[in-house]
């Protein structure tokens, strides 16, 4: 690391004590941090802002009887484990229903097994991204244990610990007995855990797009769900200016589109990848201005003449307050809505929301024909990886845990949340199976969100500036912004989103 990058990560952490005392605002952090060419992009915001708007349910106790641990692997906790009794291994988080879950955990059975103790600080995702870059700066071991948003892989891939470097020594006891690495899906690897083929950490959580219609609206229509990008827009045009049960006004798309916001880039991903365009062409240029990117603008733009009023001010957690309040009829969003519409309470559209097969996309550049990871395909993703510190001073006993914390009956348990799990076990477990109805905290969308995972899974770039040009406040949703409202034609606006991604890369 060099000093200017030393300095600009001992300044993002300068900032997040600021917020977090109060001095300056979010949006001030936010815009200070793109300064330092730092910024928070995925949807680690997205879920803090979407569980609060959006929860299924409250944070309750895991059931008894969905954790399972084998004897071998209870025995290798207590007699592996056990050879830490007293150490003490810290992890920041966001405070998501995973992380809720495991930590608890954790208290309940991993530190009675191995006499370690866990701290798991659960905080805003800005105040995770000051830690981490407080403890880089300065080589601290203050956290043994790093929670990256995908978005920073690239940006901190030299201050984590490979897991392969313990995985590959098959003949170590420090490595958990059927961890099973296999039973991750295996498209999350690339996307989310590694940067350059260079295994970062394990996978944690993985919010990722899904097509969510009305049932009783396409019923009463005598409509299909789209398999085209032509029959979604067609589905769109044909819901517009429907009505609910109550008589109020259904229109036929809702976006995610708040000018400056990330999820106005989250959003725009979906048509400009499902139309043949990507932000990176080969050898790191940059092609976010040609004309299938300009097709997808236009198509970007005819869904919004059928979105309700007030489209441009929401970021996720609007568009999902939207859906639960019966405002539009056709979404491709993010998986981790749909068990907030089935409470009663908080949805006014109880069992009306459905899941299909994302529309195929027009067409589609090749991965090998982007750069720095990007993979285009309509099925957004924002997941994040959990990695070892390659400062911690208790290295061994932190890896203990966090094959623990990322094994199969751990990851089974977390499903337990609603969220979508990053274990192919975990899909098809009891406990995620039982709620596959409509019932709050349903599972009933995880079929939609795997499949999308494993065939049409979009991945933006992962250059280390890539959160900071991306992200709420940067260029590329300023830019969108000005897009959505009329202030500003495509090709002014692709114009200038090519030439902020190339001097992002070029810092």
């Amino acid at each position: 690391m060099n000093e200017r990058e030393r300095k600009q990560r001992l300044y993002v952490a300068q900032q997040g004590e600021k917020l977090r005392k109060g001095k300056i605002s979010r949006r001030e952090f936010l815009r200070r941090i793109g300064l330092a060419g730092f910024g928070i992009s995925m949807a680690g915001m997205f879920r803090w802002d979407m569980h609060r708007a959006m929860a299924a349910r409250p944070y309750t106790p895991l059931r008894e009887g969905v954790y399972q641990l084998s004897q071998e692997q209870e025995q290798w906790l207590r007699e592996v484990g056990g050879r830490f009794r007293g150490t003490t291994v810290r992890i920041s988080s966001e405070s998501t229903a995973p992380s809720q879950i495991i930590s608890d955990l954790a208290k309940r059975v991993f530190e009675p097994l191995t006499g370690m103790t866990i701290i798991w600080e659960q905080t805003p995702l800005d105040q995770v991204l000051s830690k981490i870059t407080q403890d880089t700066a300065t080589g601290s071991p203050s956290n043994d244990i790093y929670y990256l948003d995908q978005a920073w892989v690239g940006r901190f891939v030299n201050d984590t610990v490979d897991p392969m470097e313990y995985m590959s020594n098959t003949g170590s006891d420090l490595n958990m007995p059927d961890y099973d690495f296999e039973d991750f899906v295996p498209e999350l690897i690339p996307a989310l855990a590694s940067y350059r083929g260079r295994l970062v950490g394990l996978p944690f959580d993985i919010p990722i797009f899904i097509y969510m219609y009305r049932r009783d609206i396409y019923e009463k229509l005598g409509l299909k769900p789209a398999t085209t990008m032509a029959e979604f827009l067609e589905n769109v045009r044909a819901t517009d200016m429907s009505k609910n049960p109550d008589g109020s006004e259904v229109r036929g798309y809702i976006g995610q589109w708040k000018s400056g916001h990330y999820a106005l880039q989250c959003d725009w991903t979906a048509w400009l990848w499902s139309h043949g365009g990507s932000h990176t062409g080969p050898n790191e240029t940059v092609v976010i201005d040609d004309e299938f990117a300009v097709e997808g603008a236009n198509y970007m733009l005819e869904l919004g003449k059928h979105v309700p009023a007030g489209v441009t001010t929401w970021d996720w957690g609007g568009q999902g307050d939207a859906m639960a309040q019966g405002l539009g009829a056709n979404v491709i969003s993010w998986a981790e809505f749909f068990p907030g519409l089935d409470v009663p309470d908080r949805s006014k559209t109880v069992g009306l929301w459905e899941t299909a097969d994302l529309p195929k996309e027009v067409r589609l550049r090749p991965p090998s024909e982007c750069s720095f990871d990007e993979v285009p395909a309509i099925g957004h993703q924002g997941g994040s990886c959990i990695a070892l510190s390659k400062y911690s001073r208790v290295k061994d006993a932190a890896w203990i845990f966090l094959q623990w914390a990322t094994s199969k009956p751990t990851q089974i348990a977390a499903a337990e949340s609603s969220n979508t799990p990053v274990r192919l076990s975990a899909f098809n477990a009891p406990n995620v199976l039982e709620k596959a109805k409509v019932v709050a905290g349903t599972t009933r969308h995880f079929p939609a969100a795997l499949k999308a995972i494993k065939e049409r899974m979009g991945t933006e770039p992962h250059f280390p500036g890539w959160a900071a040009v991306s992200g709420t406040g940067g260029p590329v949703p300023t830019e969108l912004g000005k897009m959505t409202t009329g202030a500003q034609d495509v090709r002014t606006t692709l114009r200038n989103i090519k030439a902020a991604i190339e001097a992002a890369i070029q810092e």
